[in-house]
Parts: C-alpha cells; structure tokens; sequence
C-alpha cells in the first residue's frame, strides 16, 4: 500500500502529462466506448462482470454448501441469519462504487479526467472509513444485532461466530475490494475487475472445506466465515498489485493528495451512490423480515429459506452482471451525445437478459426439488424449499427489466428515479406484501412478495425508460 501510494504522484504530479499518456495508452477504451459493434462491446463489458458475479455466488453456495455437509440446520441457519449484515455491505459498495464508478464514466465521456481522478481517490478512502466504522457498530452492537436478525438460543453462538470474521475481522476488505473493482470497470477494465473478485472467490471455495468440514478444522458457520475473510483480502491484494503495474496508465488514483472533497463530485457520487445505497438497506430490512418470519417456523424452514435464496441468486446475479457489465458504456455514450448508440446497447442487452432469465426461471421450477436436494438431503428442507424456489423463480424476468432500468438511472445520474423505483420495490411493494401473503398463507406465500413486487416495477420501469429517450429526442429537436 505504501509503495503504491509513494508511485502515484507520478500519476498526479502533472495532470496535462498524465492525461496524455492516459490518451495515448487508453485508445482501446475510447474505440470500445465509441466504435466497437454493440454485440462485442456489450460482451467485452458484461460477460467478465457475469462471470464473476457467477463466481461470487458459487461461493455463497460453497458456504452454504459445504455447511449443509455437516447435517446440522443450527450452523446452515446461522449462514441464512447473517446474510442481511452482508447484504448491508452493498450498501456502502453501491455508495461509494456505484456512485463513483458511474461519476468517473460520465466524466471519461466528456474528457474532463481531473474528476475522474477526484472521484475514485473520494470513494476509495471513504469506503475504507466506511468499512472501519461498520465494523466497530458490528463489534458494539452485537448482542441486539444478533436478535434483531431474528436468531435465538439455539442459534445465537454460530450466528456471532460467523459474523466475527465477516463483519467485524471482515468489513474492511469485504467493502474495499468490491468498490474497487467498480472503479476499475468504469474505465472500461471490466476482465481485471472480475479477475480480482474471482480470485477471491476461488479462494474461498477452496478453504471453505478445509475450514467447515470434520476431516479439516471443523469450524463449521465460523470456518465459513474466516474463509470469506480470507478470500475478500487476497482480493484487495490484487488490486493494489493491479494499480501499482497500471499507475502510469490507470484513471484510478488512490493518492491522498487527490482527495477533494469538491462539492460538486461529492453532489455526482451521492446523488448516484445514496439511492443505491438506500436501494440496499431496504433489501436488508426486506430479508431481516422475510428470515425473522421464517424463523418461527423453525430451523428447518430456515435453512430451506436460506439455501433456495443463494439458489435464487444464480439467475439474479447473471441479470445484475449484465445491468452493471453496461453502465460504463451507457454512461460513457450518454455525456459524450451518442445517444443511439446508448438505446442500442440497452435494447441489445435486454433481449440477452430477459431471454435467457426466463429459460433459467422454467427450469427452476421444474428442477426446485432436486436443486434443494443438492445442498441437504432433509425430506423437511427439500420440502420447504421445493415450494420456496417456484415462488422466488416466477419473479426472475420481471426483476431483470428492473435491474437494467435501475442500471441506466445509475449510469445517467437519474438518481431521483433510482431512489423512487427502491422505495416502491421494498416499502410499497414487497414488505406490506410479505405481511399480508404471510397471513394469507404462513410461510410459503412468503416465496411470492417479490414476484408481487417485480411485475409491478417491470411495468413501471418500461415506462419511464420510454420517457426517458422521449426526452432525449426532443432535447435533440430543441437543440437544432
């Protein structure tokens, strides 16, 4: 870290050097913001973003897989519990990497690249802040935290033994090296951002049996989670090593010396970064309810809940890779005026997404049992979670209309739009929903409240962006 930042005035010391060297060794990003066919630039962008959000939920699974080896619901459950404070990280991801990454894209658009540096070193130190002072609320906090995610005596001490390493060890590493892989995918380095995340991944999937199983430390929830820890710093490593080899080149700067707190970059990173951080923590309120409803139906219930759930998140990952593989290039055509160029590209990446979501969302529904069967073979879970995937898969195209729109107001600065779309999908939408199918029917209409959520938002998000190119064509027609 030292030898890094000890480099990087290099990178800040002469802005008009920097910017042409920039230029000159950056001509492959321009060509593939500007000129590269939609089809290749939508694949060089989003495909290492899949792939490694594939990867991050292969190793969510291994958790949850490789816990269930051990046939005992409490130590599964404690990985289901835990997974609202891991969610809440996203919240500060999407702060300070989505808003700077998308800041940094619309900046690169207009060649204005004193804000790009701005940006990334403003997100890069706040999310380490960030991470700091997560980790200490987790420390503080633990006791209420651990009820209030819905855990009891009998799952109280796996629950906090996890939470240990991921939160309080963990928060640090775990937020930072995902903010910074979105920096770098904004400058269009979307394989070197998926190759640092996987590699932490892979890691994890490696020590995890080592960890959780008898044969190895037999740590089981806890062993999870020191292997989560692990993996989230060998990540951070490799971005350091990344922007170390780059710095003559790269956009991003972790020079403190670029750190500015000008109000209009802090304006652009917030008024992008707090919807979608406010979009996360009602997630986490959405599943801390979903877990607490759940749980009084036992640890069974929960652990079917739990494993359905990263089941689930095989298909919403690849449809959140695609809507974040295009936000750089919707950002980037947006401010440079290309705007033909920027509906072709969402218009493109919808019929991949929706097309294959919905292939993926039959096929679950046909193969519910059997999947569950993957992970524990408990007639009770399979039982559980057989009905829990129908309901959670029959929302799978609808949320992936709503992950791209949400993508574009990202990309665009539409942050008004992003927060409202948030609002509606967990306080209006989901979370009353959640209640009312709940009485309706206890425990499995629980599976259906986002099915109820998403048609209602894909709708909505139709709309909006129709208007949204409606306006841009009569923007157009003004300006001539």
């Amino acid at each position: 870290m030292e030898l890094l930042l000890n480099e990087q005035p290099l990178l800040c010391r002469n802005l008009i050097e920097v910017e042409e060297n920039s230029l000159s060794e950056n001509t492959d990003k321009i060509i593939l913001f500007e000129q590269t066919p939609i089809p290749k630039a939508v694949a060089k962008l989003a495909i290492p973003t899949i792939l490694s959000s594939l990867v991050m939920v292969l190793y969510n699974l291994a958790d949850t897989y490789f816990v269930g080896m051990c046939n005992d619901p409490i130590q599964n459950a404690a990985v289901t519990l835990a997974a609202p404070v891991l969610l809440a990280f996203n919240a500060v991801n999407n702060l300070f990497g989505v808003g700077s990454s998308s800041m940094m894209s619309r900046a690169l658009g207009r060649k204005d690249y004193d804000t790009v540096y701005k940006s990334s070193a403003l997100g890069f130190y706040c999310a380490i802040i960030s991470g700091a002072l997560f980790a200490l609320a987790c420390f503080v906090f633990n006791a209420p935290l651990l009820r209030m995610l819905g855990a009891n005596t009998e799952t109280m001490a796996a629950t906090g033994e996890y939470l240990k390493w991921t939160s309080i060890y963990g928060a640090v590493p775990a937020i930072l090296n995902v903010v910074m892989a979105y920096m770098v995918r904004a400058e269009g380095s979307a394989l070197h951002a998926s190759i640092g995340t996987m590699s932490g991944c892979f890691l994890n999937i490696i020590l995890d049996p080592v960890f959780i199983l008898p044969w190895g430390l037999n740590m089981g929830a806890e062993g999870a989670g020191l292997a989560t820890f692990l993996s989230n710093c060998v990540a951070c490593i490799y971005f350091f090593v990344l922007l170390y080899k780059k710095r003559k080149s790269t956009f991003v700067c972790v020079n403190p010396k670029r750190l500015s707190l000008d109000k209009n970059i802090i304006c652009g990173i917030c008024a992008v970064g707090i919807p979608a951080s406010i979009q996360n923590l009602l997630n986490v309120t959405g599943m801390t309810i979903l877990n607490n409803f759940t749980s009084s139906f036992g640890a069974d219930a929960v652990a079917a809940m739990g494993i359905t759930q990263k089941i689930n998140m095989v298909p919403m990952n690849i449809a959140m890779g695609i809507s974040q593989g295009i936000m750089p290039l919707i950002s980037y055509t947006y401010s440079s005026g290309n705007h033909k160029r920027m509906k072709g590209t969402l218009v493109f990446a919808a019929r991949a997404s929706l097309g294959f979501i919905t292939v993926v969302a039959a096929f679950y529904y046909l193969s519910s049992a059997q999947l569950t069967e993957m992970f524990m073979s408990n007639e009770a879970i399979i039982s559980y979670g057989t009905k829990f995937l129908r309901g959670f898969c029959l929302g799978l195209p609808f949320l992936c209309m709503d992950f791209l729109a949400v993508g574009v107001f990202q990309s665009v600065g539409m942050g008004k739009e992003a927060l409202i779309f948030a609002i509606m999908r967990k306080i209006i939408l989901e979370i009353p929903a959640l209640y009312l199918l709940n009485y309706l029917l206890p425990l499995y209409g629980l599976a259906y409240a986002q099915f109820v959520a998403e048609v209602v938002l894909a709708a909505a998000a139709v709309i909006v962006l129709a208007r949204l190119f409606q306006k841009i064509e009569q923007q157009k027609v003004i300006a001539r």
